[in-house]
């Protein structure tokens, strides 16, 4: 198990007693309604969580992606609804932060770091999930503007987001598909943008998601990130960072529902003792505690090479891959230790288990993970 610093156990405990604080009594209420809280957002900045990886000249606290899932892992305990929906105010950012230029970075970085801009991203097509390099969205140059045309789905904060980076299309001519996508940053607020919020979803309820529409939308060829035909490429480099991000979501959801169950089995008691009583029930704690430790253990392990410039795509791979499945196991787990009980409301368990199972979904599939880990063990990368 890695050893903390000083600063990170500090880090860490403060998360821990600001979600504690400014989550748990309210996540149920906003779920409820399927709205967020933009105070939460605002007081998430004010106190220094909100993209702390990014360096100290664009308005961050030059941390590591470590001390981020150090704090994603403690919101996530908490909630990971909330989590989720602050987290994905700053995800456009990450890849403004990996492949914008100078000025790029100091206009649209520091805003988002106080909490004043959300930067999301649209990558995901009705025919383009996991096959990234399908994107049919086009970007037409039109003298110093692109003209955008096309449908983006599962979008997070589409509606809320100042900006969008968007993957879209910019180099049809190229032979190879992977080499015709660019990556344009996008005001939300300009004509030819439209967006529709999603209701009645299993998870992330109080995370605002939906479809976006690019009408003959007119954007600033200066607003592209990079060079034009490499956005594919920036995108599964971006993602080998992002994907920490979701382990930690599974870590931190997973020690949530193990929480609960050890609570829970400590006082409720059945055949004249508590349940913590009984082997069948300990040997549950077990597995699941034994889970928990192991997937913290490969998210630790993934985030701190990625600080060292040591990015390993199969060790993220595995740790997202293994924590999403840890959490939908655990919280299951804890449901069922609950009995009955566990599927109402009131006893905090059951969002868990739903807010869970998206892990295995966005951000690649657990599919598309195993098929990753399995190429590059083969050497077929």
């Amino acid at each position: 198990m890695v050893e903390l610093t000083a600063e990170q156990r500090d880090i860490k405990m403060a998360a821990q007693e600001f979600a504690e604080k400014e989550f748990r009594d309210i996540a149920r209420e906003l779920e409820a309604k399927e709205e967020f809280d933009d105070r939460i957002w605002k007081k998430t900045a004010e106190n220094g969580f909100l993209a702390v990886f990014v360096p100290e000249e664009y308005g961050g606290q030059g941390l590591g992606h470590f001390e981020q899932c150090l704090i994603l892992e403690e919101f996530a305990r908490v909630d990971l609804g909330i989590t989720h929906q602050i987290d994905s105010t700053f995800f456009g950012a990450q890849f403004i932060l990996f492949n914008g230029t100078e000025e790029q970075k100091k206009k649209y970085l520091p805003p988002v770091c106080e909490g004043k801009w959300r930067i999301g991203m649209a990558s995901t097509e009705p025919e383009a999930g996991s096959d990234v390099a399908s994107i049919a969205t086009t970007a037409t140059k039109d003298g110093d503007y692109y003209v955008l045309r096309g449908n983006k789905v599962f979008i997070t904060n589409c509606t809320t987001s100042d900006f969008l980076v968007v993957l879209c299309v910019t180099t049809p001519e190229a032979k190879r598909k992977h080499e015709r996508l660019g990556a344009i940053v996008v005001d939300t607020k300009s004509p030819g943008y439209e967006a529709t919020t999603w209701h009645g979803k299993l998870s992330l309820r109080c995370s605002t998601t939906g479809d976006v529409a690019f009408n003959d939308m007119r954007v600033p060829r200066e607003n592209l990130l990079g060079e034009e035909g490499k956005g594919f490429y920036y995108l599964m480099d971006f993602f080998n960072h992002t994907r920490l991000g979701v382990a930690a979501f599974g870590v931190g959801t997973a020690q949530g529902a193990l929480d609960k169950a050890v609570a829970h089995v400590k006082k409720r008691k059945q055949f004249g003792a508590t349940l913590a009583a009984l082997g069948v029930v300990q040997t549950k704690i077990a597995e699941m505690g034994t889970m928990v430790e192991t997937a913290r253990s490969l998210l630790y392990r993934a985030a701190l090479k990625a600080d060292r410039g040591e990015i390993d795509p199969a060790l993220v791979a595995m740790s997202k891959w293994y924590a999403s499945e840890v959490a939908v196991k655990v919280a299951d787990e804890a449901i069922q230790l609950h009995g009955g009980s566990g599927i109402l409301v009131e006893y905090d368990v059951e969002h868990y288990w739903r807010d869970a199972k998206v892990l295995e979904i966005f951000e690649g599939t657990k599919e598309i993970e195993k098929l990753l880990i399995g190429r590059r063990l083969l050497g077929l990368h």
